[in-house]
């Protein structure tokens, strides 16, 4: 099961093909390769990377 790696919450809803939103911390969530890639939601609607804030191991799926 995929959990959120910032609140580690597993309420998420699906959006898309491999996309997610995390409805405890509100970031977005997409998974490619293995990795789960994260984003804020701006105002404007454009998407800013948090990937930079989890370690890799943070971020590999765990099934």
């Amino acid at each position: 099961m995929l959990s959120c790696p910032n609140c580690k919450s597993k309420d998420l809803g699906k959006i898309g093909v491999n996309q997610y939103y995390c409805w405890r911390c509100f970031i977005e969530l997409s998974v490619a390769k293995g990795k789960i890639l994260t984003h804020q939601v701006e105002e404007d609607g454009t998407l800013s990377s948090l990937d930079d804030l989890f370690s890799d191991d943070e971020r590999s799926i765990s099934m």
